[in-house]
């Protein structure tokens, strides 16, 4: 239930509790929330308990579509469209299509020792138009 509470907002609750309550009310407090809590949580468990007497082994079966719809509701659009449309294939939306990237062996120059080196060849002054591109 409070899974998602860390120990940085406990900290900020305690401390809003002792701003609120003063320090003599607080651990009063305190002990009548986790009362109330722990009373709550025992009453939802006899609940689930009674169902499942009651119901026998109709109660697993009102579970399964329950059980699908968690799994829904914690569905990201993307893992919808992978699941649903691509059959779990998900290289379309990352861009992975083979697992080894194709390596060629990198071109090198035959040796040419009566040459000078070779400048790179300078970058065209001003800006380019590329005519496929509009």
């Amino acid at each position: 239930m409070f899974a998602n509470i860390g120990w940085g907002e406990m900290l900020l609750l305690v401390i809003a509790g002792l701003v609120i309550l003063g320090p003599e009310r607080l651990p009063g407090a305190i002990r009548w929330t986790s009362g109330a809590l722990r009373q709550a949580r025992d009453y939802v468990t006899g609940a689930t308990s009674q169902l499942r007497q009651d119901l026998g082994p109709e109660f697993d079966d009102l579970r399964e579509p329950l059980a699908e719809l968690q799994k829904l509701r914690g569905m990201t659009p993307r893992a919808a469209l992978t699941k649903h449309l691509l059959d779990g294939d998900d290289s379309i939306l990352t861009g992975k299509f083979d697992d080894k990237p194709a390596q060629q062996p990198p071109a090198t120059p035959p040796p040419n020792n009566d040459k000078a080196p070779e400048k790179p060849a300078e970058k065209p002054a001003g800006t380019v138009f590329d005519t496929d591109a509009t």
